[in-house]
């Protein structure tokens, strides 16, 4: 009785914060892009800056210079201390972005590079920066050490349903900033706690209407909430990713215990190995791939996978996302920021290490669903690519 009202508790969260996020959707007012003092704004809004926290922003030089101006006038004014910032592109780092920090790493040994960093407390990984970048490397394994956070403001991951890259045009730049601005990421906070209660201890079964019917149990592994909290107040943070936070927001990420997941995958038609590949099917057992099947490009997956080796071989984690206002359009529809919006999986292959899960080697692909159906035990949260109101 007292699982039963626990439940009942769960769905009524979720179909309250679903129909206040419906309704904010539906009276969102349009920005035009950029509005600097706005973004600005609500980047520290999330990062919830203490007196005398350091700060370094790693950035291409280019369009959002604006803003780097604008971040380091307000990381000053909190009381907190600006570093500088990395130009990611030395032939062209503006002057103004040097400081005596910026200086003193230039040069700098990896393993230097990373002692010089641990005295950051937040990076803010600005478009452009990522992690084949020495100092956002150097960042990443000081976070590793269990040492700061950083925001990760990449403002890119569209997506065609296809699973291509999509360019980032003006129509994007605007739905990004209202998204970015719009989102009550209190109630993203916990729908998305409601829903890690609900798998901790559940079986969750993935299915589509192409064939994919997959399951597998989490146990005790970290569930990474990107509910948009970069403070330095977040809990729980116990990988990478946790201390990764991703703007705009949106997914949950978990690494399922490997030897629990078991099924296929039918992945729509996608590039594999530089080839088209259509009507592939993926068998699991125990995480690992047994069976490979398709009807085009069958050469072309195993080629790839063969390449990633044992990584390319195994089942990375399961993603979904629960933000409303990143859903997909249902008018010339498209995959933003991620498969970060309401209803979207993600289904992964590969290295998993940062998740917390047992697999190495470097090889990602992420795999897109847009149409799945999620159970957890005996409950649907999403049905057909949509998160349900779970009457």
């Amino acid at each position: 009785m007292k699982k039963l009202a626990l439940s009942s508790f769960i769905l009524l969260i979720s179909f309250c914060w679903l129909a206040c996020q419906k309704k904010e959707a539906s009276t969102l007012q349009i920005k035009s892009f950029p509005d600097w003092e706005a973004i600005a704004t609500k980047l520290l809004e999330r990062s919830d800056l203490e007196a005398g926290e350091k700060v370094v922003l790693m950035a291409q030089p280019g369009s959002f210079d604006p803003l780097i101006f604008l971040l380091a006038k307000k990381i000053h004014e909190i009381g907190a201390i600006y570093l500088g910032t990395f130009s990611v592109d030395s032939s062209s780092s503006p002057a103004d972005w040097k400081t005596d920090f910026i200086e003193q790493a230039k040069g700098k040994s990896k393993e230097d590079l990373i002692h010089h960093l641990m005295q950051v407390d937040l990076g803010v990984m600005l478009p452009g920066a990522n992690p084949l970048h020495v100092e956002y490397a150097a960042m990443q394994d000081v976070l590793k050490r269990d040492k700061g956070r950083t925001i990760h403001f990449h403002w890119s991951g569209a997506y065609e349903l296809s699973g291509e890259i999509r360019e980032i045009d003006s129509a994007i730049n605007e739905h990004y900033q209202n998204v970015f601005l719009a989102t009550d990421y209190l109630k993203l906070g916990t729908v998305q706690r409601s829903f890690e209660a609900a798998i901790r201890n559940q079986w969750i079964t993935v299915t589509t209407p192409l064939g994919t019917n997959i399951k597998f149990t989490i146990g005790n592994r970290p569930v990474t909430k990107q509910d948009g909290d970069a403070s330095s107040k977040r809990r729980q943070l116990r990988n990478l990713i946790d201390r990764e936070i991703e703007l705009p927001a949106g997914a949950i990420r978990v690494a399922p215990l490997e030897e629990t997941v078991e099924g296929t995958i039918a992945f729509p038609n996608a590039m594999w190995n530089g080839q088209q590949v259509e009507d592939l099917v993926l068998t699991f057992l125990a995480g690992k791939v047994v069976t490979i099947k398709a009807t085009s490009g069958l050469e072309a997956v195993k080629a790839e996978l063969e390449t990633a080796g044992t990584a390319g071989h195994s089942f990375r984690e399961f993603a979904m996302g629960f933000n409303p206002l990143l859903a997909i359009p249902e008018d010339k529809p498209w995959i933003p920021y991620y498969g970060y919006g309401a209803g979207v999986v993600r289904l992964s292959l590969g290295d998993n290490s940062e998740l917390g899960g047992n697999v190495e080697g470097g090889y990602v692909r992420w795999n897109f669903f847009t149409d799945a159906t999620v159970q957890v035990g005996q409950e649907i949260w999403v049905q057909d690519g949509k998160l349900l109101n779970l009457k």
